[in-house]
């Protein structure tokens, strides 16, 4: 049994060490939002936080995960409501067919977590997925919205 906090509840799961982390989520945890890209690290459709940092779900087998703190899209958003990336990514409308954008908001989550003003350098190193639908200005439209949001917030 391998055991991890998954967006702040204790599972278990019984499945082999080396099976990859998307794959627990989604069959076997239900974590659907979770996406299949390419299954190399390279697309980011599949990231989720572990421990607080972005991590590409599809390579990482779920042993490196035991006794971690593990987030998915479905996690991210509070009680009473939206993460700021994803409140973000409603006011510039960016998706456009949508299947990479929960990988996205992740990754753009832990960045502003990080660092809560990027300039587009910083957007450009450490946002690497890839929107085969290219909505890329609308992406940086709203990294930078999501940032005055977590600012207002405060």
């Amino acid at each position: 049994m391998i055991g991890f906090k998954l967006n702040g509840d204790d599972v278990a799961v019984d499945v082999p060490e080396d099976m990859p982390l998307l794959w627990v989520l989604r069959d076997h945890l239900a974590m659907t939002g979770t996406k299949y890209g390419c299954g190399i690290a390279l697309c980011g459709a599949c990231t989720v936080h572990v421990d607080n940092n972005a991590m590409r779900s599809c390579v990482l087998p779920v042993s490196a995960v035991q006794g971690a703190e593990v987030r998915t899209i479905e996690g991210l958003a509070g009680e009473a409501s939206l993460h700021p990336v994803q409140q973000a990514w409603i006011d510039e409308q960016v998706p456009q067919c949508g299947y990479c954008q929960s990988g996205m908001i992740m990754a753009v989550a832990a960045l502003l977590a990080e660092n809560p003003d990027p300039d587009d350098e910083t957007i450009n190193q450490s946002i690497t997925n890839i929107c085969r639908c290219g909505t890329y200005p609308r992406i940086r439209r709203a990294i930078h919205h999501a940032a005055e949001l977590q600012h207002s917030s405060e």
